[in-house]
């Protein structure tokens, strides 16, 4: 992908001023990249769209891939905490799965190094999908004939349906969960009337106040790395403030929860910018309602800067210009049970 330096112009009075900020602003390719040891098919990308959001593998029956993260919505739940198997609910909110194929690590605390071992990770939460294991609830895809013709279309017919194949054809289905060509993409691709006044005034202030230390690249979510590396940063990082109290921010260890490691303590994974203005609430305890307060707190938290509030409805204005193209989307006829359920009585 061809990177493009652009100057920002912002407008007063009705001529333009050069701001002279330049930065390497990234559109997002049109394509998500793909692992060599599970190139994304038509045969995987169909069953994994099946099993995405086919909720009969979870414990109650209730629950899939797609309640939490809703693909007729920004790829989440729009809700603080996910709810899970039982009614129960997790401690943290829902990432969204839009894009989430050009992150380097998955889940908040980057406990999962691809999209095939996030796949997995669900399904035997207690929290969530509420199995005793993967294996588990792979029994209850093998017991519906419908879906063997499935798998082995997408992998053949030597054992294909396995945990891994599963996960597999998922992660394939979530590569083709990308939004490309937002305002902003055609902006930098050199559209100058894509974003208007105001957004570019707060294109230009969200590189000069500092929100590209963090939320850089093509997906606004770090530099591009190794999967597994993950970009992670701690939050708050400055604590001499309101908001860590007020929104509860310091009382989730992140990524030291995986390691155990004192150090990695509050670090979480650079959540990208893309879609943001539609997965309300933020954070990763969802404690925010409003982009306008995020923009505000992330400031004063993170770079310990106070924006006035012109500011922070720049800066706004232009993530809501981040908002792409959603591929169209059919829901999948699910292989049934004629005559019988997967479901036991509680």
């Amino acid at each position: 992908m061809m990177n493009r330096i652009i100057a920002v112009w912002l407008f007063f009075g009705g001529f333009a001023m050069n701001t002279a900020f330049a930065y390497d602003w990234q559109a997002l390719p049109d394509k998500a990249p793909e692992p060599a040891d599970n190139p994304t098919t038509p045969e995987k990308v169909e069953l994994g769209r099946m099993l995405y959001f086919d909720p009969r593998f979870s414990r109650t029956g209730t629950v899939s891939c797609n309640s939490c993260h809703n693909l007729m919505l920004g790829g989440d739940d729009n809700r603080g905490v996910s709810m899970g198997v039982h009614g129960q609910t997790g401690g943290r909110s829902a990432p969204t799965v839009w894009n989430a194929a050009f992150a380097s690590s998955q889940f908040w605390d980057g406990r999962a190094a691809t999209l095939e071992e996030q796949a997995k990770g669900p399904v035997a939460n207690p929290v969530e999908m509420g199995m005793g294991d993967v294996e588990e609830a792979m029994d209850l895809v093998r017991a519906i004939p419908g879906y063997k013709p499935y798998f082995e279309r997408a992998f053949g017919t030597e054992n294909p349906m396995t945990v891994d194949n599963a996960a597999r054809a998922v992660a394939a289905f979530e590569r083709t969960m990308i939004t490309p060509n937002s305002p902003y993409d055609r902006f930098v691709k050199g559209d100058k009337n894509a974003l208007d006044a105001q957004q570019q005034r707060g294109m230009n202030s969200f590189a000069e106040v500092g929100c590209v230390s963090c939320h850089s690249g093509a997906a606004f979510n770090g530099p591009s790395l190794p999967p597994g590396t993950g970009f992670f940063m701690k939050f708050p990082t400055f604590t001499d403030n309101s908001y860590v109290e007020q929104y509860n921010l310091a009382a989730d260890k992140g990524r030291a929860d995986v390691t155990g490691k004192e150090a990695d303590a509050g670090l979480f994974k650079v959540p990208t910018l893309r879609n943001v203005a539609l997965t309300a609430p933020y954070f990763h305890n969802g404690s925010v309602r409003t982009l306008n307060e995020a923009v505000r707190v992330m400031a004063k938290t993170q770079l310990n800067r106070d924006l006035s509030d012109a500011q922070v409805s720049d800066i706004a204005a232009f993530l809501n210009g981040l908002t792409g193209e959603f591929p169209e989307q059919t829901l999948p006829r699910l292989p049934g049970t004629p005559g019988w359920t997967l479901s036991e009585s509680d």
